[in-house]
């Protein structure tokens, strides 16, 4: 089936679902090693057999990752590719361009504070993108939109998305919240840690106590965590706060394991 759909002059937001979940074959959220040979051989033989050139995307993605057996795509990379309906995942890279801009977004729209993106503010988000991109849009593929972006990214299918299953949007390059989550500790672990790094007891983390908590996460975790890195760090997190106020529910959000 994914053959005949990499065949398509243009592909559905569903049926791109369709394809990256055949090739990421171990669910990952990556196409990777043999997948990725197997992803560039077939799409190579789909397009000559619909008499289809490869586009210039793709020409440049098989010249970039043919020879290669380390390399990675994730779900960003590959829209960039295939000739997607609307390309609504390329308009989440637009707007969500860097960390910062993402944690941003999410503040606006978690409207409720629950922590979650929830399926009618994830509709919000999409509708207004598509309006920021001057796309006019119907509510039954706005549906599709939203309940497609849900299958992609809701990887415990609880109909919503946490911060660390939204961060998938980001470029893998660009994505420093996936590092934050080898760096993620229990509940009672977090709320020691929140109480000694907010000395003045003020119930909120201001940008100097932010500061001094994340560089002893980078100087406790070199392997995870780059020092070099916080500035982009403590600036991107400070977009969780309220007027410069880190609260504990919004430093969860990076630190706290779910319950």
């Amino acid at each position: 089936m994914a053959s005949s759909l990499l065949q398509a002059v243009e592909i559905s937001a569903s049926q791109f679902l369709d394809i990256f979940h055949h090739y990421d074959n171990d669910g990952n959220g990556f196409i990777e090693g043999k997948e990725l040979q197997s992803f560039i051989r077939e799409l190579q033989e789909a397009r000559q057999q619909a008499g289809l050139d490869l586009t210039d995307q793709m020409r440049q993605f098989v010249s970039e990752y043919e020879e290669t057996s380390d390399r990675r795509i994730g779900l960003i990379e590959l829209v960039q590719i295939l000739p997607t309906e609307e390309n609504f995942l390329l308009f989440f890279r637009q707007q969500l361009s860097s960390a910062s801009q993402f944690l941003q977004t999410w503040r606006h729209y978690d409207v409720d504070h629950s922590g979650y993106i929830e399926a009618d503010e994830l509709k919000n988000f999409l509708k207004d993108l598509l309006l920021k991109n001057q796309r006019t849009c119907d509510q039954n593929k706005l549906d599709e939109y939203t309940a497609a972006t849900l299958k992609i990214f809701d990887s415990n299918d609880d109909g919503k998305l946490c911060l660390a299953e939204m961060a998938r949007l980001l470029p893998d390059e660009q994505n420093f919240l996936l590092r934050f989550e080898g760096v993620k500790m229990s509940r009672r672990q977090f709320n020691r840690i929140f109480d000694l790094y907010d000395q003045d007891g003020s119930g909120f983390m201001d940008e100097a106590e932010l500061d001094v908590l994340l560089r002893d996460l980078c100087e406790n975790n070199k392997k995870v965590l780059d020092s070099a890195d916080l500035p982009l760090y403590q600036t991107s997190i400070m977009q969780l706060s309220d007027g410069g106020k880190l609260y504990r529910g919004e430093l969860a959000l990076l630190l706290c394991d779910e319950d």
